[in-house]
């Protein structure tokens, strides 16, 4: 294939993309395929259904991205051409950008589609013949809906992080939009994890599949971690980690809304450069706290479980999950923000007594236990709970009834506890 004078060799050239393509990966630095894009990219070229499931921060975006670029360039149609579903507007936009930057060199138009904003100016775009619609389930039927989005000429769909869709309950969504696609297309499915709602639906939407699974587990660039540490020391416990001298950009996740504006607030009060981000603001808002986040104008972002998949940030050093996640499929979902594009990061997981039931449940998805550290000073010893005070029933005897024996609970003892670089 002819190449342009200006570009470089890389390990991409093994895929015969078209050369506008080679010349938006060159630009881009992308030098050698990632695991999951070196598995997946040969089928999705041959027009493949393909079922992709890797750790976040691997690759993925570029892995079902450069097979659909390439399909449009190749072959001539008018309007849009191939939908990407995506669970949240963070994730949407993230993927249009990723797509627009492969595809710089080409005349590919693309539109991001989602809630929270007008839908005015992506109506336009629309009008404008885009080739390409990335957006969320909820948007995308509304306009399907009224008729101002036309999907009968979709030649590939993707589902992105389809185990957080069904997790946001889009499912009727995404069954109702599935019904007006064309019956002839390519189906491209990647997730980070595989429950069984996934695996029904990857069973009823791809025909003979080529299937990629790659280890689902924390990724082996991230030093992740649990700290046992009663519920009235985490604030404590976050500021002994948010002042070590490695932790130059961390993520923190609650498991509440109110929580996550609370917490933001108390670290700007204590001095920090935080900002949070959750889903009771605005788009504009919501955008402001990325843009700031990304720039470093702040160093901590506070966030709920609705930025989780949505957040591509290069070099954060911690992922902190002050709160644990509401599943086990959560917790590779957070930490994933660090770590990624092959670079180290810490994630830690502050744990309480009531959390061992999430525990378990998280140690037996991943297939290995998590490394318990002891931080120095934050020690933590499970005290036995208090006696609740009750008043005496009135019996036929005088004075209360003696108490009963406190329960045995069925808990393991935890794990030989360990401490790693950062817990020092």
């Amino acid at each position: 294939m002819p190449q342009n004078s200006t570009m470089t060799s890389t390990g991409f050239d093994r895929f015969d993309l078209h050369r506008t393509l080679l010349r938006g990966v060159d630009a881009a630095g992308f030098k050698n395929p990632r695991p999951i894009q070196a598995e997946t990219i040969p089928a999705g070229l041959a027009g493949d259904d393909v079922l992709g499931l890797a750790q976040t921060g691997t690759g993925k975006t570029a892995a079902f991205a450069l097979p659909l670029l390439d399909r449009i360039l190749r072959e001539r149609g008018r309007g849009p051409r191939a939908l990407v579903l995506a669970p949240t507007r963070e994730l949407a936009t993230q993927i249009e950008q990723e797509i627009a930057t492969l595809a710089r060199f080409t005349r590919i138009k693309t539109v991001t589609i989602f809630g929270g904003v007008s839908p005015n100016g992506q109506v336009r775009a629309l009008r404008r013949g885009a080739e390409i619609v990335v957006g969320c389930p909820g948007r995308v039927l509304d306009l399907l809906q009224q008729g101002l989005l036309d999907l009968s000429r979709i030649e590939t769909l993707v589902l992105d992080e389809a185990d957080h869709m069904f997790d946001m309950g889009f499912l009727p969504d995404i069954r109702r939009i599935l019904a007006a696609l064309p019956g002839r297309r390519q189906n491209l499915l990647f997730s980070a994890t595989m429950p069984r709602e996934v695996r029904r639906l990857a069973d009823d939407l791809l025909q003979f599949p080529h299937v990629v699974e790659l280890n689902v587990a924390a990724a082996a660039t991230i030093d992740h971690a649990l700290v046992m540490v009663a519920e009235r020391r985490k604030r404590d416990l976050l500021e002994h980690v948010l002042k070590r001298n490695d932790c130059h950009s961390a993520i923190v996740f609650t498991r509440t809304k109110h929580r996550a504006r609370r917490l933001s607030e108390q670290l700007c009060k204590a001095g920090h450069r935080a900002v949070g981000l959750q889903g009771n603001l605005s788009q504009s808002q919501r955008d402001r706290a990325m843009s700031g986040f990304r720039s470093r104008r702040y160093d901590i972002l506070v966030a709920t479980d609705i930025a989780a998949r949505g957040i591509d940030v290069s070099n954060v050093s911690h992922v902190i999950n002050y709160d644990v996640p509401n599943t086990p499929e959560a917790y590779t979902h957070r930490i994933g923000r660090t770590g990624r594009s092959e670079l180290e990061g810490v994630a830690c997981t502050f744990v309480t007594s009531n959390d061992h039931s999430w525990l378990r449940a998280t140690e037996r998805m991943i297939g290995a236990p998590i490394a318990r550290q002891e931080v120095e000073g934050f020690e933590y010893q499970e005290a036995a709970p208090e006696p609740r005070s009750r008043t005496p029933r009135r019996t036929g005897r005088s004075g209360p009834r003696p108490p009963k024996a406190a329960a045995v609970t069925g808990n393991k003892p935890p794990a030989r506890r360990r401490r790693s670089k950062w817990a020092r």
